[in-house]
């Protein structure tokens, strides 16, 4: 059915972080002013100042702000826009949202609201694509949504089974389930997110298909009945069934193969009349046989990949086909050009089970270059709190080959730094940087497979655990690096005797100290011991971690600092790399081989003793603790205290003062940033303390709950 054209001039975006600048960026360059709406959360983030105007919608919590359809529309009507752009999450798949934005006379940058009602229901869109001819995953798709009914079709299905929320995607409200135990729970927990996330808590269980490929396949229909495919993506590699890296082309599937699955995508989007940009998602089994999953009715968060192969601008399409006009090109003009790979930018914590992080962004930097894009909705100063998704950021590369689009993106993320928050850059960097990664060996058990538990996670994510520096030197680098670019601030902001070299004294033999703790390191949080003596003809004598020699500050701008060192081990280093202190300062030997110049990146957060302190160097983040002159005494640790990994909320407290409970019990269900964490025991006790009950919200480490361990499980 051909839609009448009309003019857009002014477009609200209905959503937040890099998706709402995405879109802000293509209207700008096609003249179309821009709306954005915001929480209280958001009100200093980049999207809404880049936004001509901005509209504040309601309190942090989605349910009050990005998901209430009538502000939304009222914010769009009040400021004379002429479209509603819904970006991806939140209503952006909301049929109900749509036609709401159609009944106020705006146009609806997206699929018709009835093929998104169609789409949405994956009970349904499983029935058409049957209809269509497409193939699907067995399984259970049955109005009965009783648990004991869910329960029962996934024991006569036999385990594995993969429990999906019928409403949405994103890894919100699914679950996989191994084995009965824990199935009813598993269901409860499924329905708890699918609700919260989509207002719907209907399930799907389908058979888990082991070790498959994720293949989607980026469609485009217009108003005058018009679809063809861009390419297919492959989205593999994944963490809670989420995507965090995705390419294409799918270096897994041959031309035959891909020919099939792009046939069936565009063949599945005539028999719906779908319009606007979407997304048809297979799973591809070893042998090559593929079944669909879902049409996701929008503009998919990898969709850059796409962009660079293909030259298009998708969003542009969109409006454009929102507009009413044609597709601007034909499936036979199409060409896929080069290889494209994107990696999603996480505050979250691979180590601890991929735990999401909040709190602000201290610094946010790389160097841009050809063929290198990243889509971010962070700056330096942002804050990340627990109510939204915590992707920072999307980091994309294009090349002419596929080793090269990896060399490049492995080299982006090597030269970012992200201080403030964990993030899983060091993960991305070790999973570009993996022989089976390289040969295109990915599947959607990728992570599982070679880092199967915390340790393997946790010896990446350390200081130089993805580049493969040997972590003590890093260390001892990183911190002679934040001592000079200190050393370098302090005679910078001195008012008098500016020339005399920093530390001067009667005795000039005695240098200067400072001690940082290092964090997340393999071996604990060791303390590195800096001692650095300015020396006449300028440049230091330097001693840290086991390591000395000489350095010398070429240039420093805050945060930047070039470097030049030489360093070696000291000869009276013991075993554990520790270098006890000289009596007196004597004059370390000159190392072997000539020194390295090298670009550092020192950034201070705080001020005086106690400092964390970001060094970036030679592709590793290190974070530091300045350690202060006076330390106080540690505070004792109760070994039964059950804390919160992070902020959020308590949706259920399982355990009552006087259970006993064995290592492993679950105490606590939380939810943080859309997704369900459970806090469980760590050793077998007795519950002797519960602070909290249910809809709580509470900080990182508060107490949740508190036992007296048994003689044997005491720590």
């Amino acid at each position: 059915m051909t839609q009448a054209k009309r003019r857009i001039n002014k477009v609200l975006v209905a959503n937040r972080g890099e998706i709402a600048r995405r879109v802000q960026r293509t209207c700008r360059a096609m003249g179309i002013d821009t709306v954005a709406v915001f929480s209280d959360a958001d009100a200093e983030m980049p999207f809404v100042h880049e936004a001509d105007e901005a509209v504040r919608i309601g309190p942090a919590p989605s349910a009050e702000s990005y998901l209430a359809v009538d502000k939304i529309v009222a914010a769009a009507l009040q400021t004379g826009a002429d479209a509603i752009h819904p970006g991806y999450g939140f209503l952006a798949e909301n049929a109900a949202f749509a036609r709401a934005v159609e009944e106020a006379g705006l146009v609806f940058i997206g699929p018709p609201a009835d093929v998104i009602a169609k789409m949405g229901d994956k009970r349904a869109a499983k029935a058409l694509a049957v209809e269509a001819g497409v193939p699907v995953v067995p399984g259970y798709d049955g109005r009965d949504q009783d648990p004991a009914v869910l329960a029962a079709e996934a024991r006569t299905m036999g385990f594995p089974v993969l429990l999906k929320a019928s409403a949405g995607g994103g890894g919100k409200g699914m679950k996989r389930v191994d084995a009965d135990a824990g199935l009813l729970d598993a269901i409860a927990s499924a329905k708890r997110e699918a609700k919260g996330a989509f207002g719907d808590d209907t399930l799907l269980v389908e058979r888990y298909v082991e070790r498959p490929r994720h293949i989607e396949v980026q469609i485009f229909g217009d108003a005058h009945g018009h679809v063809a495919h861009v390419f297919e993506r492959e989205c593999s590699i994944q963490r809670r069934h989420q995507k965090i890296v995705e390419e294409t082309p799918s270096p897994g599937i041959d031309d035959a193969l891909r020919g099939r699955i792009c046939a069936a995508a565009v063949r599945l989007g005539r028999a719906i009349g779908y319009q606007n940009a979407g997304t048809v998602e297979f799973v591809v089994a070893q042998d090559g046989s593929f079944y669909f999953l879902e049409v996701n009715t929008r503009l998919q968060v990898e969709h850059p990949v796409t962009e660079l192969v293909s030259g298009l601008d998708l969003v542009r399409e969109q409006i454009r086909v929102a507009e009413g006009a044609p597709l601007s090109f034909t499936q036979a003009q199409l060409v896929s050009r080069g290889a494209a790979i994107e990696v999603r930018l996480y505050a979250e914590d691979p180590a601890s089970g991929f735990l999401p992080q909040s709190g602000r962004v201290v610094d946010f930097a790389w160097d841009a270059r050809d063929g290198l894009r990243v889509d971010a909705g962070v700056e330096a100063g942002s804050e990340v709190g627990i109510h939204y998704d915590p992707m920072l950021a999307k980091v994309i590369a294009h090349g002419p080959t596929r080793s090269e689009a990896v060399a490049k993106l492995r080299r982006g993320l090597r030269d970012m730094s992200v201080a403030g928050l964990v993030t899983n850059r060091e993960l991305l960097i070790g999973v570009l940087g993996h022989a089976a990664f390289e040969r295109g060996e990915t599947d959607t058990a990728f992570l599982d497979r070679w880092w199967p538990d915390a340790a393997d996670r946790r010896a990446l994510c350390a200081p130089g655990g993805a580049s493969n520096e040997p972590e003590d030197a890093l260390l001892a680098e990183a911190a002679i690096a934040a001592a000079l670019a200190d050393h370098e601030r302090r005679r910078a902001a001195r008012a008098l005797l500016a020339h005399v070299p920093s530390g001067f004294r009667n005795n000039f033999m005695m240098p200067q100290r400072v001690a940082y703790r290092a964090l997340r390191a393999t071996s604990g949080e060791p303390v590195v011991d800096v001692r650095y003596r300015a020396l006449d003809a300028g440049g230091f004598e330097v001693r840290a971690g086991g390591f000395e020699g000489r350095a010398q500050v070429i240039a420093c701008e805050p945060p930047g600092l070039t470097l030049e060192l030489g360093l070696a081990r000291s000869p009276d280093t013991d075993a554990d790399g520790d270098a006890p202190a000289p009596p007196r300062w004597t004059s370390p030997p000159q190392p072997e081989g000539l020194p390295v110049r090298r670009a550092v990146r020192v950034v201070r957060d705080g001020a005086g003793d106690g400092a964390r302190v970001y060094v970036h160097v030679a592709g590793a983040l290190v974070a530091f603790d300045e350690q202060p002159r006076f330390p106080e005494p540690e505070s004792a640790h109760d070994s039964g205290a059950a804390t919160a990994p992070m902020p959020g909320k308590i949706v259920e407290v399982r355990v009552t003062v006087g259970d006993r409970v064995e290592a492993g019990d679950v105490l606590v269900v939380m939810e943080a940033m859309k997704m369900e964490h459970t806090v469980r025991a760590a050793a077998p006790g007795t519950v002797v303390g519960l602070p909290v009950v249910a809809g709580d919200q509470v900080d990182a480490d508060t107490l949740l709950a508190l036992l007296q361990l048994d003689e044997d499980g005491a720590r």
